[in-house]
This record gives structure tokens, C-alpha cells and sequence, in this order.
């Protein structure tokens, strides 16, 4: 095929219309990593455009066609990500024009985002509040009319050992018991005292800044990508989400949640696994938590998966 342009009045070659050296089909075939602007509904639902890294891809079902029209893939996102609010209707209705776009040389196509997604978080106790970024990654893929579509989100969150916490207990308990061991009779307020003191304070437990990493495959039944809900709920099951304006109440506060949630790796995986499990938005959901270790040089690990009935 040829066209001509005014810059070009003479035919301009296709080589991509020539016939396929070692014909066969290939499973996708695409771009990865473009810079592009997507619309996503504000927190006020303002529309609101955000740097976006998109990969596409479309299988390329004729064996003797040597490519895909990528040109109008790109041209294609370029226009309705950043015009049309991120929903599923909104990405299968993507996904059907990359599809026709192709002019009969594909028969489905895949679709994926990242970026990062701004929330404003309320402060533990004090009328402050600040923006948290959470990583995002959407994925949708248009297979024989069905839709499948999985959104994937981060969230840090602190924890706190609790085998650290009963050691430190014990050295507590045992600092007490021989400072007092001859004091008769005790008082509230001297005990109170000795509390508040550095006396007071024999051992802390260790604690670290944590990940939650989650991926859950969406129902077609629901409109919205449910992100800001998602981050609730999984921020909520662990307790202790990390905080963005701390006065010194909140960081009070922070330290109580912090002693209310003691967790390891694997306390952290089921909390999140139970409201994903809960959900009726999600047909299935994988979790992976990672404690950085401040007492080691590597990092606790946990992962859980499952499906909804």
C-alpha cells in the first residue's frame, strides 16, 4: 500500500504490507513503556490527568502478515486515555477500537498502565492532612468479547514484631521487679513516675516500614475501578498504614495502633487476604507483604492467593 502526502506528492513505501518471511501467527505483538496522559476522576470527581506508563499489545492472527498497524495503536491511546475517564467500560470500548484498528489482522488485544495515584489522608488525631502516593497497575485484555480486568496497588504500612514486643515485656517486667524489689508499700503515682521515667523503658520492640502488594482481578459487573476503596479497606485490615502530616498527637497515636497491631509477615498476608476474600468486586486476589527488616539484613516475606465463589 501507498500514500502520499503534501510534503510527500510521491508514493511512499509499505514494506509492512509485503508478505511475511517464516509465516505464523505470533501471540502479541505491540509497544511497551509510552509515555502518555490518562483521565482519572479527582478526588471531588473533577476530571484529573496524570503521567502514565502504558504498554499495548494485539496478537497478529495472519500468518503471512508481516505486521500490525502500530501508528494507529499509538494514536488511538494518545486520544481516548486522555479524554475518557480510566472505567471498564471505557477500557473494553479501547480495547475494541485497537482491535478494528487492525483491519482484520487481530482478534484480541491487552492493555496495561502504571502510574501513581495521589490520595489525601486524613491525620490520626490532629485536623492535618496529606497526600500519599500509592503505585497503581491496571491491566485489561479484550479475548472473544470477554473482558478480564485486574488492578494491582502498594500500600506501606508499619509493623511491629511481636516477639519483639513480648521480649521487650519480659526486660520491662524484669527492670520493674528489681527496682521495687524493696519498696512496700506501692502507690499509683510512684509507679506511674517510674513509668514515665527513663527507668521505665528497659527494652523496645523492633519495628519496620512494610509493603503490602495487591492484585485482584475485577468483576465486569462493576463500573469503577474501585482504587481509593481497595487502599481503605487493606489500610484499614493492617492498622497502621504509614502517615503523611504527624503532629505529635498523631505520631502518640501512631505508636498505640502500632502496639494494638503487632504482626508478623504472616498475620500481615491474612489481614489483607480476609477483605480481599470479603469483596464483592473481586473475582481473585494474589498478596504479597514484605517487612524490611530492622533487626536483619534481609527482608520477612509472605504471599497468599485465592478466588472468590
Amino acid at each position: 500500500m501507498e500514500s502520499r502526502t503534501p510534503q510527500h506528492p510521491q508514493p511512499l513505501p509499505d514494506v509492512a504490507h509485503e508478505a511475511a518471511a517464516l509465516a505464523r501467527p505470533l501471540d502479541w505483538v505491540g509497544m511497551e513503556a509510552l509515555a502518555l496522559p490518562i483521565r482519572l476522576a479527582g478526588g471531588d470527581a473533577s476530571p484529573l490527568l496524570v503521567t502514565a506508563e502504558v504498554d499495548v499489545a494485539v496478537d497478529l492472527r495472519d500468518a503471512g502478515a508481516r505486521g500490525i498497524h502500530m501508528s494507529r495503536l499509538y494514536l488511538l491511546l494518545q486520544d481516548q486515555l486522555a479524554n475518557e475517564p480510566l472505567t471498564a467500560p471505557g477500557l473494553r470500548r479501547l480495547l475494541d477500537a485497537c482491535i478494528a484498528s487492525q483491519q482484520g489482522l487481530a482478534t484480541r488485544a491487552r492493555l496495561r498502565l502504571r502510574y501513581e495515584h495521589l490520595l489525601l489522608r486524613p491525620a490520626l488525631v490532629s485536623a492535618h492532612a496529606g497526600w500519599k502516593r500509592y503505585p497503581v497497575e491496571v491491566e485489561a485484555e479484550l479475548r472473544d468479547g470477554h473482558l478480564s480486568l485486574w488492578l494491582g496497588l502498594a500500600v506501606d504500612y508499619s509493623s511491629t514484631c511481636p516477639a519483639s514486643a513480648a521480649l521487650s515485656r519480659q526486660a520491662n517486667a524484669a527492670r520493674f521487679e528489681s527496682d521495687f524489689a524493696g519498696a512496700r508499700p506501692l502507690s499509683n503515682a510512684l509507679v506511674r513516675d517510674w513509668l514515665a521515667s527513663p527507668r521505665g523503658l528497659a527494652a523496645t520492640p523492633h519495628a519496620q516500614r512494610s509493603r503490602a502488594r495487591v492484585r485482584v482481578e475485577l468483576r465486569p459487573a462493576f463500573a469503577e475501578l474501585p482504587l481509593a476503596a481497595l487502599v481503605d479497606a487493606v489500610e484499614a485490615s493492617l492498622g497502621t498504614p504509614v502517615q503523611t502530616a504527624v503532629k505529635r498527637e498523631d505520631e502518640q497515636a501512631f505508636a498505640e495502633a502500632n502496639a494494638a497491631n503487632l504482626m508478623f509477615c504472616e498475620d500481615a498476608a491474612r489481614r489483607v487476604a480476609s477483605v480481599l476474600a470479603a469483596d464483592a468486586r473481586v473475582a481473585a486476589w494474589d498478596v504479597q507483604v514484605a517487612h524490611f527488616e530492622s533487626l536483619h539484613p534481609h527482608d520477612a516475606v509472605a504471599s497468599v492467593s485465592g478466588r472468590n465463589s
